[in-house]
């Protein structure tokens, strides 16, 4: 009983490991139930996975509420809306790698299962570490709402040029080291084959776990800017941590939903844009006003204005255009 009253990241030690029962057991679900056999996702089954991560999601919030207050709640909420929404662009980036080594729709869901599992444990690994370099040493929110500023303006007039997976340095850094086979041998991560200089079984990598490997250093890069995002909101590593994971794990069910559709959200980028500059001048209108901190009613209630209009516009501006092609028409390996 001691050890579940143990403070681990300033929260109760059952705190933590009630979210992880909670992850595992959707986890196990996830795979163990609905997706025990590989299958091709459809736009409905998508949308209604989606719908029940979402709700678990916001539901959590009542968990937040009751155990550490309105404000927290204001704030978990606010993290967890930025976090879904900057998850946007994985989806186009996740669509692109899996043209990219052409996985059929009937394995992505496993790559991405397995993906999740890699986010889990580096957003952790992430969040520990800038929750401890926040609490020594505060003036470094200051250089991530910069950062935030920074990135934020540099949205804004980005180009939107398609990435050519063929120059990812990720990518060529692994086929200079590994075997890769030419072709995929159904869902499995790795095979044995001979190897063509001395006819000895070696094991081989195939392009599903290049693709999952690809997947994991994207999301890495992507942390880059949505965790700093959420430290801006709250420094408490309970809630940035939560809010992350919660929204991610649904982010694998909405990529079947979305993917077909991302051509109708083509100005959602610059709400992210306006959202990323707000989210990073939060803590310096706070200083100006004298107050403690930005309210977190405030935040929330201004981040889901900026969200709605990009949405809003997005759907009035692309009515009946049609979605555009990948940039890889014809799929490699």
């Amino acid at each position: 009983m001691d050890l579940l009253l143990t403070e681990f990241l300033g929260k109760p030690m059952w705190m933590w490991l009630l979210f992880v029962t909670v992850v595992i057991a959707l986890l196990v679900f996830d795979l163990g139930v609905l997706n025990k056999d590989d299958h091709e996702i459809g736009i409905a089954e998508s949308l209604k996975l989606s719908a029940m991560y979402i709700t678990l999601g916001l539901a959590f919030s009542g968990f937040i509420y009751w155990s550490m207050g309105g404000e927290a709640t204001a704030q978990y909420l606010t993290a967890f809306i930025v976090e879904k929404t900057l998850a946007m662009d994985n989806i186009f980036v996740i669509a692109l790698i899996f043209s990219f080594f052409a996985i059929p729709r009937e394995y992505q869901h496993r790559v991405l299962f397995w993906g999740i599992l890699g986010v889990i444990l580096l957003r952790g690994i992430m969040i520990g570490l800038g929750a401890t370099i926040v609490e020594n040493y505060h003036w470094v929110l200051y250089l991530f709402a910069l950062f935030l500023i920074f990135t934020g303006i540099k949205m804004l007039f980005a180009s939107d040029d398609h990435t050519d997976m063929a120059d990812n340095k990720a990518l060529k850094w692994l086929r200079r080291r590994i075997r890769v086979t030419d072709e995929l041998h159904g869902h499995a991560f790795t095979v044995k084959l001979p190897d063509p200089k001395t006819g000895k079984l070696v094991r081989w990598a195939t392009p599903l776990l290049l693709a999952l490997i690809v997947i994991e250093v994207a999301d890495l890069v992507f942390a880059v800017d949505s965790v700093p995002a959420v430290f801006t909101i709250t420094t408490d590593p309970y809630l940035v941590y939560t809010s992350n994971i919660f929204a991610i794990l649904g982010l694998r069910a909405l990529y079947f939903a979305l993917a077909a559709i991302l051509h109708r959200f083509a100005y959602l980028k610059y709400a992210l844009s306006i959202l990323l500059i707000f989210i990073g001048s939060k803590i310096f209108i706070a200083d100006l006003m004298g107050w403690e901190k930005f309210p977190p009613a405030w935040s929330l209630g201004i981040t889901f204005v900026i969200l709605t209009i990009g949405v809003v516009v997005s759907l009035v501006k692309t009515r009946g255009q049609a979605p555009e092609p990948l940039p890889f028409g014809e799929n490699r390996s």
